[in-house]
């Protein structure tokens, strides 16, 4: 009987097949940790640049989505449909040529959508907690409804200063830990390959 590795995941399982699979291309993983590591610390020194640029991405991805449900729009039957998905479409091209037009006011839109989101998710994990706060263990979802709350409030209270750093500073730090899980996990699977070899 195969004993039960975390990492490979039990040598007759999917996950298992698959990481093996993966084993021979972990310098893959490593290379691009490596990129993104590079990229997050770059961020970080340059915070307007990155924040633009997050905004540029989002704005050039709602454009392309606009287009998409026009063409879709189109090609459906029914008067009512057509309207519908039409105005959706036109909605979605205007707001990300507005957000490609003038990327500080994107920036400021979305970070202050930004908070609010934040706001509203631990508003609403906070909410679930209490209903809940008898079981076991769920002292951690206050905790996180707590940061988010916070978060949500810092993000709103310096608005509309921060929105020219906050999302190039969140961009940032999720590069540097993509990366670095990333690069854990090329180097795992190095190890684990070199197991199997010996």
């Amino acid at each position: 009987m195969a004993q039960y590795d975390p990492v490979q995941g039990g040598a007759d399982t999917p996950l298992g097949e698959a990481l093996k699979s993966l084993g021979a291309h972990w310098g893959w993983f490593v290379a691009l940790g490596i990129l993104l590591v590079l990229l997050g610390a770059v961020a970080t020194v340059y915070v307007l640049v990155a924040t633009l640029a997050s905004v540029l991405f989002v704005g050039a991805f709602m454009l392309v989505g606009g287009i998409a449900q026009l063409v879709h729009a189109w090609r459906m039957s029914g008067w009512k449909l057509v309207m519908w998905w039409t105005l959706i479409g036109i909605l979605y091209c205007v707001a990300g040529g507005l957000v490609l037009y003038n990327p500080v006011g994107g920036a400021a839109i979305l970070t202050l959508l930004l908070g609010a989101t934040l706001i509203g998710i631990g508003a609403l994990r906070l909410w679930i907690w209490f209903q809940n706060r008898s079981q076991p263990g769920w002292k951690w979802l206050a905790f996180s409804s707590i940061i988010s709350l916070i978060a949500g409030v810092l993000i709103a209270i310096g608005w509309p200063a921060n929105s020219l750093w906050i999302l190039g500073f969140l961009l940032a730090i999720d590069l540097l830990f993509h990366g670095w899980m990333l690069i854990m996990l090329g180097l795992t699977l190095r190890n684990q390959r070199q197991l199997q070899t010996t």
